[in-house]
């Protein structure tokens, strides 16, 4: 089959535009065939373009050697089209597509390209799975879902600059070849081949730079950026990723806090015409942990945490008295009307709490006969009666208790908690749920490393009246530190910074950086600093996150043109891969390979 040339052909409008209001207009059309169906005489073809699909009709009538020419069309190949938009017969309107009430009459048609048999079918509903999906990443784009999903991005990003524009914000460009301080996450490095033996990193964030603009008095920064780390993957974690980053002066943190409403309210209405209500409701970190056992909680339902430790504080269950004797505590959670869930069921719940490193997980179930349960022969009347108090439960409610270290009661609850509400069909399918929480500890002691580590980040201010404590109890003092949470998912957060050069430094110190590596790794700003920095703050939205709640995805990677897999790997690139000994001896760099196991010993050979 020979191909054809555009020559003077111009696409009037994208396939998905085209509605009744056409009606009797000629037009050029240009995409991909997605299917062709043989009506006896007629030959239909749906053509595909990012804006939708539209229905063709070849009549032997209106134009018999383009009809020949149209028998030889197969899925995914690239046409262009001439032909008359007309109202479809009455009873083969299509009301789930916009161009369901037309056809275009084709009276000439030109083959622009011809496609090999796709490995999977370009449709929504694909048996296809991710890694094939990703391998062919271009065909997969073309499914119209995607394409949705990346216009919807686009939308956003588009949104976000309109607004921050408008409110006097300047988009700056920070370096991606940086300085290696790592904090946190591994940095991905980069050798300099004009300086052997160092290396760039890529940025985490543009944190420090963000900082020094606002030293060089830039007061209104924001940035669309990429950003890098060097960590295990998971559903809503990509080694690259995208953050609608801001910093501005002179603002504290409840005027940042309403900036970023205003954004996030345009990009809902602009995008998704939906109107969110201002202001987002603001909850402490403390209070989050209380009732929820995560600074992330999805509060579109109840089902939050009691400490009943008071309560069992003299109990006869072995389990909570041991607990309590070692300093941890006990916390519960009522069912209501979870009392029919069956024992397997409630098998799975205790299963799903060992996972996590719990302990196990007890219940009751509240019945016509009283408390069913293994542990109910070990709790006093007065007990029993205390923790239905504590937890206003009834008659048909199901609870669920934790008892182990503080941080651990907390991480097992948070997580049995969202798995109950799924079950029990409790969080909404619809609607977007807003969550500020503030008030976040400045520090928190690391076990392993035996020293106190930031919360979020070293370069974030302590509230005043805590200022004080930073000498004698570190762990109570409280961070101007604010995320925001959608839906239960963490999708922002930020901080007032640190403007002070002798603050920073004692922050240092309590990290247990000392004068010589603060120098090393953050000279510059501390240099920075001491030339009238301004009181600044920010905050960091993560984009994908974002979009991928506003497009209703499982994963992050359905929002993204060209992700990596779980195992930081490119199916249609195979990056990363391996570099010939030239450039490598360019960089003066020698590749070490793991060793191998000798087989069955467990040791390297």
């Amino acid at each position: 089959m020979n191909l054809e040339g555009l020559g003077e052909w111009r696409r009037t409008l994208y396939c998905g535009e085209v509605t009744k209001e056409h009606a009797g207009r000629e037009l050029t059309l240009m995409g991909w065939v997605q299917r062709r169906r043989d009506h006896g005489g007629l030959v239909f073809v749906d053509l595909r373009d990012r804006e939708g699909v539209v229905q063709l009709v070849f009549s032997p009538d209106d134009a018999p050697h383009v009809h020949q020419k149209a028998g030889g069309l197969r899925n995914e190949f690239v046409i262009a089209v001439k032909g008359v938009v007309t109202e479809r017969p009455e009873g083969t309107v299509n009301p789930a597509i916009r161009t369901g009430e037309v056809e275009v009459r084709v009276r000439e048609l030109r083959i622009l390209n011809e496609s090999e048999v796709p490995p999977f079918v370009i449709e929504d509903e694909t048996d296809a799975g991710e890694e094939i999906r990703l391998k062919y990443r271009y065909l997969d784009i073309r499914r119209p879902s995607l394409m949705r999903n990346l216009v919807l991005r686009h939308h956003v990003c588009m949104s976000a600059r309109r607004y921050l524009s408008e409110d006097g914000f300047i988009e700056v460009e920070t370096p991606v070849l940086t300085k290696s301080t790592p904090e946190g996450a591994r940095d991905f490095l980069v050798p300099s081949r004009l300086n052997p033996g160092s290396f760039y990193a890529l940025p985490q964030s543009p944190q420090l730079f963000k900082q020094i603009l606002m030293v060089a008095g830039l007061d209104r920064y924001f940035q669309i950026t990429r950003c890098f780390r060097d960590e295990d993957l998971r559903r809503d974690r990509q080694p690259e990723f995208t953050q609608i980053d801001v910093e501005t002066s002179f603002a504290d943190r409840d005027q940042i806090m309403s900036t970023m409403e205003g954004l996030l309210q345009n990009i809902f209405r602009d995008t998704l015409g939906v109107e969110l209500t201002l202001p987002f409701p603001v909850i402490t970190y403390k209070e989050a942990i209380s009732r929820y056992g995560t600074d992330t909680p999805d509060v579109r339902f109840a089902l939050e945490l009691k400490d009943i430790t008071g309560v069992v504080k003299k109990s006869g269950f072995k389990v909570f008295r041991d607990t309590l004797e070692k300093g941890g505590i006990v916390k519960a959670m009522n069912v209501e009307g979870g009392a029919g869930f069956t024992r397997k069921e409630l098998d799975e719940f205790v299963e799903l709490a060992q996972s996590l490193g719990g302990k196990g997980l007890a219940w009751v179930r509240l019945t016509e006969e009283g408390w069913q349960s293994p542990i109910a022969k070990f709790l006093s009347d007065e007990e029993k009666g205390g923790i239905t108090t504590m937890l206003e439960a009834k008659r048909g409610d199901l609870l669920l208790f934790s008892s182990d270290k503080e941080g651990v009661v907390n991480h097992v609850l948070s997580r049995v908690r969202l798995e109950v509400a799924r079950r029990c069909g409790l969080v909404p399918k619809e609607g977007y749920s807003f969550l500020w929480v503030v008030d976040f500890p400045m520090f928190e002691y690391d076990e392993t490393e035996k020293r106190l580590v930031a919360m979020h980040h070293p370069f974030t201010a302590p509230v005043d009246e805590d200022v004080e404590k930073l000498s004698t109890t570190p762990l109570d003092v409280r961070a101007k530190a604010y995320d925001i949470v959608l839906n239960g998912e963490e999708i922002g957060g930020g901080s007032i910074r640190i403007h002070s050069t002798a603050l920073q430094q004692k922050i240092f110190d309590l990290l247990g950086i000392s004068k010589e590596e603060a120098e090393e790794k953050f000279g510059f700003l501390l240099t920075a600093l001491s030339y009238g920095a301004p009181p600044h703050g920010g905050i960091a939205f993560g984009l994908d996150r974002l979009v991928s709640i506003m497009a209703g995805t499982e994963s992050i990677r359905d929002v993204i043109a060209f992700p990596k897999t779980q195992r930081a790997y490119c199916p249609m690139t195979g990056a990363p891969s391996e570099v010939g000994r030239t450039q490598l001896e360019e960089l003066f760099i020698r590749v070490i390979r793991p060793r191998k196991e000798e087989p069955g010993s467990g040791r390297s050979a």
